[in-house]
């Protein structure tokens, strides 16, 4: 097969698929994304430059459609380019989010395109309005209805889509979630494995083991959408109750989603200034390589994870395939993985008292928290293990593929439209 990846940050979603198939010298892959991006190994990269950013006179609802059509206008021209030089993919995977597969149609009408379909907004009923002390105003209802727009062509462009969890999947319209299979990436349960008898010296000057008081915390960035609030006013009560207790907190000053602080601090300087933290037992490590995260978790005694109603992230499973102790937020996302007490414990994510208790509750307990450790782990092999999804995936690739060569619907109606050879402005 000749399969075209493509998303803006390569390899984003796709950084064990693509490898994968690349392996199989039957296929030919390429990975279409913008320029200073990671190479994969057996994997062409191609890179696509948006002529311009969005410009500043544009209504700032429709600022993120018009990147989005300048994506996909670079990605089109790029296309053209790789069409004339013979290149026709039989199938095209795409993350959705960022406009870049809109027009490829115009270039390959009847290769059918796989979309990944990560997000849809909604004023109300996840994360908008998640937070009662910020109810979105009428100006906000608007944006976020406005922002869909670009989603909603994609969810027109696409032939089929997948959608890492359920959550995720119901967030999308109710007439496009027939054609939208829920997919999990994988996660690397071989890698990301318990370590009892680790040792580490990631904190200078310290030897940390696996089996101490040790919480841990997680995050792109440190901030609301990831309850980074709440988890650090628990820490605060969590320190002062403990004081064999170290707290080992990864992520960096950025803001990810939602809004930054108007006085120009990030969130972990606000509170390092308005809480009265022991900074000997709490060590924040910023972003870190990947192997470190991993000794991180490997380490953890209990680990707490707390997210607003919204994409659910990639460190939560990873910590349970560590076999970490999740104190998680009693929020959709985390509640698709993790019953209270079976596989993890819950929350309420605006509660840092709560929080401290059950990091209480798993700490005074170890010999009781044993067994669901070991189910959080066998949760991720049973359902996320990395092989089982890969061979989903590539099983899907391989139906819509053949789909396309035996005539499928969209495939015939799709060739009947005229490819086009003209530059794109």
């Amino acid at each position: 097969m000749r399969i075209l990846f493509i998303h803006q940050n390569c390899p984003g979603q796709f950084k064990h698929l693509a490898p994968r198939l690349a392996a199989d010298p039957a296929n030919e892959v390429v990975f279409l994304t913008r320029p200073g991006k990671p190479s994969l190994p057996n994997v062409r990269k191609v890179e696509y430059r948006p002529a311009r950013k969005p410009s500043p006179k544009t209504h700032r609802y429709l600022r993120l459609t018009e990147e989005g059509i300048l994506n996909g206008q670079a990605v089109a021209r790029t296309a053209q380019k790789m069409s004339r030089a013979g290149f026709r993919p039989d199938i095209i995977v795409a993350h959705m989010g960022w406009g870049e597969a809109l027009y490829l149609k115009a270039i390959w009408p009847d290769t059918p395109i796989l979309g990944y379909f990560e997000w849809y907004y909604h004023p109300f009923g996840s994360d908008v309005d998640f937070d009662p002390k910020r109810p979105p105003n009428l100006d906000d209802v608007c944006r976020i209805e406005s922002r869909n727009m670009l989603h909603l062509l994609n969810l027109q462009v696409a032939d089929h889509g997948i959608s890492p969890t359920r959550w995720q999947w119901s967030q999308h319209p109710r007439e496009y979630r027939p054609r939208i299979t829920v997919l999990h990436d994988g996660v690397d349960v071989g890698r990301a494995h318990p370590r009892p008898d680790l040792r580490s010296g990631l904190v200078e000057g310290l030897e940390l083991r696996a089996g101490e008081e040790i919480v841990t915390y997680v995050a792109r960035n440190l901030e609301p959408y990831r309850g980074f609030p709440t988890f650090i006013k628990a820490a605060e009560q969590i320190l002062r109750r403990r004081p064999g207790t170290r707290i080992l907190v990864v992520g960096g000053d950025g803001t990810s989603y939602g809004r930054k602080r108007s006085d120009g601090k990030s969130y972990r300087e606000y509170y390092l200034e308005k809480l009265d933290l022991d900074l000997e037992r709490i060590h924040f490590l910023g972003q870190v390589p990947y192997d470190t995260y991993l000794q991180v978790l490997q380490l953890s005694a209990a680990h707490i994870y707390l997210t607003v109603p919204f994409v659910l992230s990639w460190s939560m499973l990873e910590a349970m395939a560590a076999g970490c102790l999740i104190v998680g937020s009693r929020t959709p996302p985390v509640e698709e993985v993790i019953r209270d007490g079976r596989n993890g414990l819950l929350v309420d994510f605006f509660s840092p008292q709560e929080v401290a208790d059950r990091v209480d509750e798993a700490l005074d307990n170890p010999e009781r928290m044993e067994p669901i450790r070991r189910a959080a782990r066998q949760t991720v092999v049973s359902h996320y293990a990395l092989d089982k999804c890969l061979a989903k995936q590539i099983g899907l690739i391989q139906r819509l593929v053949r789909k396309r060569h035996g005539g499928g619907s969209r495939g015939k109606k799709a060739s009947r439209g005229r490819v086009v050879h003209q530059a794109v402005r």
